[in-house]
């Protein structure tokens, strides 16, 4: 369901013929789906990999990526940081957090060339 979403927001922008709030909105919309989408890749990763799937480097009690924890660390690796206090440890685990990272960049540096070369076209002036 939310790939459908997400894949319906990134249509309508991409398609849009000027740059509207409209389109500043699906835009952010999609993003923060495309986090919400890594979130749940995560937690079923974590919970079909024994002997869990990323390692905790803080004391903060938390050794699996459950709610908030998942959702932490989907943000921050979809945002490039990257701080290092949850690293993906199994091999699928890797996989998806450099898929993620490179979705991030590769989203926002599409989406700001759409945005920018929308903006730059000249309005024709039809009166």
């Amino acid at each position: 369901m939310f790939i459908f979403v997400v894949a319906q927001l990134l249509r309508f922008v991409l398609r849009a013929p000027s740059v509207t709030t409209e389109v500043l909105c699906a835009s952010i919309s999609a993003y923060l789906m495309l986090g919400l989408i890594w979130t749940l890749a995560y937690w079923l990763v974590d919970r079909m990999t024994p002997g869990g799937a990323f390692s905790f480097n803080t004391n903060t009690g938390e050794r699996s990526i459950n709610g908030f924890t998942g959702f932490y660390f989907s943000f921050i690796t979809l945002s490039t940081a990257g701080y290092g206090d949850i690293t993906p440890v199994s091999r699928f685990a890797r996989w998806l957090a450099a898929l993620e990272a490179m979705t991030g960049l590769l989203y926002v540096a599409v989406l700001i060339a759409r945005l920018v070369s929308l903006y730059s076209i000249p309005k024709s002036n039809d009166s």
